[in-house]
């Protein structure tokens, strides 16, 4: 058997119940809706979070926290995922990029000094944490922050 030959059982596909042809469909008229009511118009039923009247949920809870909206998002990276540079290469944006370690800038990128580096590579970041730019010296690379 191959993929091109696969199909269904017969009877488990059930067809598609067409509602208002006439009366021996057993839905003509009214087709399933009932008679008059907001329900049974064209473009009638409540909108999505309508409960009857009641007040909603989504006034009821209260609003909570707070939203920095000058917060910036930087592109986190760690010192583990930079190994896989070659030993001496310059690390920028466009090389994490291109190495899948970063999506995209956002409001620019941060390393963190979570695991050990082994080789000496050239950072042009911006920005870095006290212990990832010791690390990064240690090892005889260099930081450069932009």
């Amino acid at each position: 058997m191959k993929l091109h030959e696969l199909q269904p059982d017969p009877e488990s596909r059930s067809k598609r119940k067409r509602i208002g042809r006439g009366v021996g469909s057993g839905f003509g008229k009214t087709a399933g809706r009932g008679t008059k009511g907001h329900n049974s118009r064209s473009g009638g039923g409540v909108r999505p979070g309508f409960e009857g009247g009641q007040m909603p949920i989504h006034r009821r809870l209260p609003k909570r926290g707070f939203c920095n909206i000058f917060r910036k998002n930087f592109a986190i990276v760690n010192l583990r995922d930079l190994n896989a540079f070659e030993d001496g290469s310059l690390v920028d944006e466009k090389a994490l990029v291109q190495a899948g370690l970063v999506r995209g800038r956002r409001d620019g990128i941060k390393v963190l000094g979570q695991g050990e580096i082994e080789k000496a590579l050239t950072l042009r970041v911006d920005r870095i944490s006290r212990g990832a730019r010791e690390k990064i010296e240690a090892s005889g690379g260099s930081v450069e922050v932009i």
